[in-house]
């Protein structure tokens, strides 16, 4: 049969003849949606996406299956098709899936999409078809910890490394998913994964892990000095320089820092719907956006990448990076209401529950602030600011995602506070080109003042006071950030001063911010 012989064809990698066999079907049966499915899946196994969704729409036209609607969902999400993607997963869901692959499918494309609540209905689907699956238990694990369900998701990390003692994922994802103690840590059993580990990843998670972990029980040498092995080893890795950062701030600076902007004062689209919230990374964006989405007008979109993929499609520009200095300069001539009408129509793939407002909170959009200050002008900003050293220490001790060139300066301490130094010289510029246009909010006022910046911080974007604003830690809505423990709790002061713990070693960036004019105290 070959349906059968196309199948088992790419169960074993063997693309050519998969792609033989399925395309033998589709002549054969061209009303059988079995033949169109099975070409596509083998174009897109060898890499050829954008050839691959055609053949699988032409599947789902001759009757619609929940395994092609799943599949299809997961290459559009890769053509960051956003909306395209979530109709399909969603339409597959209602089609009652049988099989454990497409309930995890539909499950990913939900989470890219950000909507972790409704991902849980899948990955649990497929976790309970095959229980012994541990890619499908890791990801019900993350939904649930991204969702407050803390004590499933350590259930579900434990039962994986019960199976396999070694997973860096899993050690990992625990050591970030609450605060440790010394009565009960994962220490010893990290330094025993340790030793075990070979392959760079597994290493760089393991040792991130064993300095979380340390930090929290007070032992701050130990843990830095996992931390700045950990950051050492990935900097080689991914052969980063911080030249490839300073040219994206210099473009900018030579785009927007003189006058008059090319296009400058063309009208933008007019919506007042978005607020953004940009800043450094772990400078208190999700906790601003946590207070801003338990405003009864406000929904939280998530990180976003709607505004850089705009200005890169629009821009026409051929590297593969979407920020980069040459899509920076392409972006000079554009027409900013085709930007603001590109970015609204990304960003809606992302809003499900019809409030007016709703925050973007991709903290490196203060690098669009130019674009979005002329694209949107009825769009709100606000970028959280907090003590440089702070700022400094947050980003060097976080693993973000291991391949995101937006973070790639933070594996190393003096490049971060190279990366600060860019960031808070650009933050002047955007002020001195709009002045009052972006809230620059402290992170250390709101700890002291919660109420009193809350109310500002409302009258900036524009909303009414709203008292739920206060109780943002009961907002029951997903965290996808390293934040996710600190914003289920009333605001507090224990994240002010921390770096102070690792003054010593810190010394060496502190001296050059200063050097620089910058105040670190």
């Amino acid at each position: 049969m070959l349906e059968v012989r196309a199948r088992d064809a790419l169960r074993r990698g063997d693309l050519p003849g998969a792609a033989e066999a399925a395309k033998a079907l589709a002549l054969e049966r061209p009303d059988d949606p079995a033949g169109f499915f099975l070409l596509g899946m083998a174009a897109a196994e060898a890499g050829h996406v954008g050839k691959a969704v055609p053949l699988l729409q032409s599947a789902v036209e001759r009757g619609p299956q929940a395994e092609h609607l799943a599949q299809l969902a997961r290459l559009l999400i890769l053509l960051r098709r956003d909306g395209e993607a979530g109709r399909a997963a969603r339409e597959a869901m209602a089609l009652s899936p049988q099989d454990a692959l497409t309930f995890d499918t539909i499950g990913c494309v939900l989470a890219r999409l950000s909507d972790h609540e409704g991902s849980m209905a899948p990955f649990g689907a497929a976790v309970a078809a095959e229980p012994d699956n541990l890619e499908y238990r890791y990801n019900l694990a993350a939904a649930s910890g991204f969702t407050g369900r803390v004590a499933e998701a350590r259930g579900h990390y434990e039962t994986i490394l019960q199976a396999d003692p070694g997973n860096a994922r899993v050690h990992y994802a625990l050591a970030i998913l609450s605060r440790q103690t010394q009565e009960a840590n994962h220490v010893p059993r990290l330094e025993a994964a340790l030793s075990a580990a070979r392959s760079p990843d597994d290493l760089l998670r393991i040792r991130y892990a064993l300095a979380k972990e340390l930090a929290d029980v007070g032992e701050t040498a130990d843990s830095f000095r996992h931390l700045s092995a950990a950051n050492d080893a990935h900097k080689r890795t991914i052969a980063y320089d911080f030249a490839q950062d300073a040219e994206i701030f210099d473009a900018i600076e030579q785009l927007f820092g003189g006058t008059p902007v090319p296009s400058r004062d063309a009208r933008g689209n007019d919506s007042p719907a978005p607020i953004f919230v940009v800043g450094m990374p772990r400078t208190g964006t999700t906790l601003v956006d946590r207070i801003l989405s338990s405003h009864r007008d406000v929904e939280a979109a998530g990180e976003l990448q709607a505004m850089p993929l705009a200005v890169k499609q629009l821009s026409g520009t051929p590297s593969r990076r979407v920020v980069d200095a040459e899509t920076v300069a392409a972006s000079a001539l554009l027409d900013p209401a085709a930007v603001g009408e590109a970015y609204l129509a990304r960003a809606a793939h992302h809003q499900s529950q019809g409030t007016p407002r709703f925050t973007d909170k991709l903290p490196a959009n203060f690098l669009y602030i130019g674009h979005i200050a002329r694209a949107l002008p009825n769009a709100r900003i606000v970028c959280l600011r907090r003590n440089p050293m702070d700022t400094v220490w947050s980003n060097y001790k976080n693993l973000f995602a291991g391949q995101s060139a937006y973070y790639a300066y933070s594996y190393d301490l003096m490049d971060t506070a190279r990366y600060y130094a860019r960031f808070d010289r650009l933050m002047a510029l955007w002020d001195r080109q709009w002045p009052g246009r972006v809230l620059q909010l402290s992170y250390e006022g709101l700890v002291a003042d919660q109420e009193g910046e809350t109310r500002r911080l409302l009258d900036h974007c524009g909303l009414e006071w709203d008292e739920a604003c206060l109780s943002f830690h009961e907002n029951s809505a997903p965290v996808a950030t390293p934040s996710a423990a600190q914003v289920r709790r009333p605001i507090n002061a224990n994240a002010v001063g921390q770096w102070r713990a690792y003054a010593a070693a810190l010394e060496p960036a502190r001296a050059w911010l200063r050097a620089q004019g910058i105040s670190v105290d």
